[in-house]
């Protein structure tokens, strides 16, 4: 399935002609980032190099505000290419999308932040740890923010600190005793006190260097609380988060193009011809093709609905059924890329193997699925129980 029915604005177009020369250098170092649990740090710069990290920032601001659609077409773009530099810069680009289209921080920091990304900073959110789990869950972190002097002074450990050796700034969450609220701090990496334990050791999205943060009394001046959370953020619509969705749709489709060449070029003795023409095989196809069609026009409609501020206020739990179906989907995807395949699929040089273990990835990465499913129910019953 074509990319090009979602090519709508010229912006798209000249992005996507300036991300294709990227995609033989990207898709030529995946088996070495994944087998070497690499960070894919070549790509990353060279995608600050060519500007794609301000895209998200608005042209208020010096970027170029491109909308939510928008990033998702080019973050599936980057992940089809390799799907541990979709993930990780889609952090990036998601963060300073909602930040700055929710005006979150003050006006001078978002002023001030601003120059930083239009000098290539790359920021992400750190909120996870192994106790409280993911933050979506609701737990209070164990990481601390006390004032001294003026200024705070921030422990804790960190979880799933993705992309933290290209990272410039963090925003970390720590309990504020003196609030007694959860504060979200921004970090400068370089601050005294900040160290990274090197331990991510997982089988999917191993290029994604999701380590842990050490944070030992670091110094942090006292404007840099820049959020105190409320829990009115956490029900505010957020479309940026779909970049998350859009990698897995990326990873999908190279699974997809992969199996259809090798179906329309391995022509076994037995038959005359490639094995496209067996009908088992066009059935796989057609399945797959299936499934890429119904995930990539949900997300699209979902963005589009977002972007969209009329219809913005209608839209319940769309955002997250849109991760759930695309995730899932991609899932499906590469499991019958790998039934048209056969065993040559799991071998360790075929990236099909690749792309199976890192979709299963997408089954983690926030909302997970049972949160969306049972968010559904309730608003179902809600819904009939206010009538």
């Amino acid at each position: 399935m074509s990319q090009k029915l979602f090519v709508k604005t010229k912006t798209q177009s000249e992005w996507l002609e300036k991300l294709l020369p990227l995609k033989e250098a990207f898709s030529s170092h995946s088996r070495e980032i994944d087998e070497q649990s690499k960070f894919p740090s070549e790509n990353i710069q060279a995608l600050v190099d060519i500007g794609y990290t301000k895209l998200t920032l608005p042209k208020d601001y010096g970027g170029e505000g491109i909308s939510v659609t928008e990033m998702i077409l080019l973050q599936e773009t980057i992940a089809s290419f390799d799907g541990a530099t979709g993930l990780t810069i889609g952090w990036h680009q998601g963060v300073v999308g909602e930040l700055y289209e929710n005006k979150i921080w003050d006006s001078t920091m978002l002023n001030t932040f601003s120059k930083e990304i239009l000098k290539g900073a790359l920021v992400n959110r750190v909120a996870s740890e192994i106790q409280t789990g993911s933050p979506t869950r609701g737990g209070r972190p164990g990481t601390t923010a006390v004032k001294k002097d003026g200024r705070w002074m921030i422990s804790g450990t960190k979880s799933y600190a993705t992309m933290i050796p290209a990272l410039t700034h963090i925003l970390v969450t720590a309990w504020v005793e003196e609030k007694e609220r959860i504060g979200v701090f921004l970090i400068d990496k370089k601050a005294h006190g900040v160290s990274i334990q090197e331990n991510w050791d997982v089988m999917s999205m191993r290029g994604t260097s999701s380590h842990d943060l050490i944070l030992e009394n670091v110094e942090v001046p006292e404007e840099n609380l820049v959020e105190i959370q409320d829990g009115l953020r956490g029900n505010k619509l957020n479309g940026w988060i779909l970049h998350i969705p859009a990698c897995y749709l990326g990873i999908a489709q190279a699974a997809r193009d992969y199996a259809v060449q090798f179906a329309t070029q391995h022509s076994p003795n037995s038959l005359n011809g490639p094995i496209s023409q067996l009908p088992n095989v066009q059935r796989l196809i057609g399945k797959i093709d299936l499934e890429l069609m119904k995930a990539r026009h949900f997300i699209y409609s979902v963005a589009e609905a977002y972007d969209d501020e009329s219809r913005r206020e209608l839209l319940t739990n769309e955002l997250g059924v849109a991760k759930h179906i695309v995730t899932n989907s991609a899932i499906n995807i590469v499991d019958n890329a790998m039934r048209l395949v056969g065993a040559k699929s799991l071998q360790l040089s075929n990236p099909l193997q690749r792309y199976y273990r890192d979709v299963r990835a997408g089954l983690h990465n926030p909302p997970m699925d049972d949160m969306t499913i049972s968010k559904l129910a309730q608003t179902a019953i809600n819904e009939i129980q206010n009538r």
